[in-house]
């Protein structure tokens, strides 16, 4: 992993963190109420957050192992894994996020450098691209699907880095959508963000604990 590619994993910890932050404090009856996206709740947006992870995990295996084989088995199986996650506790939900989290991070960190240029791909028939290319996209998922959840946490609270993230299409598009969205009215109690320097553990850490 290069020095470019480590910054991006490093900006994907601090998501993810941010995100366990506000999936901590959602109750039962807020997890179930209504995401910004239509027709999904919540619990829907943290199990897909969880299950992309999986999913990017299961193609960084397959370059680490020389095999060919896409994220999701197919679009339908990805609907159903979503789906059926989104029915768990809140408890459940959020140690799923931390855990699948963690296991993509563990291979991404362990790949060696010439497997990030294998070209792959999440769905088959789909679009390749080369793995390098998964970390963006899934800081982009940790951080449009943070804002999703209508949770208090908005574009305003993007980091400048990721405001700025020369991105391709559709991701851009994406990300200009989420500036069009209403502002979310947040839960109680608020969320306390958690503090945090460079080059040291965030307090509570999701790293830090494993």
């Amino acid at each position: 992993m290069n020095a470019a590619l480590h910054e991006l994993s490093d900006q994907i910890d601090q998501a993810t963190q941010r995100l366990l932050d506000t999936a901590r404090i959602i109750t039962e009856p807020d997890l179930r109420a209504p995401s910004q996206l239509p027709g999904w709740t919540r619990a829907h947006v943290l199990a897909h957050v969880a299950r992309n992870a999986d999913a990017m995990r299961n193609v960084l295996v397959g370059v680490r192992t020389g095999q060919d084989r896409p994220g999701y088995a197919s679009a339908e199986a990805r609907e159903a894994g979503i789906e059926q996650d989104a029915g768990r506790p809140a408890g459940e939900l959020t140690a799923d996020l931390a855990d699948s989290a963690m296991a993509l991070r563990t291979v991404a960190r362990r790949l060696p450098g010439d497997g990030w240029q294998v070209l792959v791909r999440m769905l088959d028939p789909g679009a390749r691209f080369p793995a390098a290319q998964l970390l963006t996209r899934r800081l982009v998922e940790v951080e449009l699907h943070h804002t999703d959840l209508g949770a208090g946490y908005g574009p305003a609270d993007w980091p400048a880095t990721f405001a700025a993230m020369e991105l391709g299409e559709p991701m851009r598009t994406w990300r200009r959508d989420r500036l069009s969205q209403p502002a979310a009215a947040g839960l109680t109690p608020p969320r306390a963000p958690a503090s945090w320097r460079p080059g040291r553990p965030l307090p509570g850490s999701w790293l830090g604990t494993r």
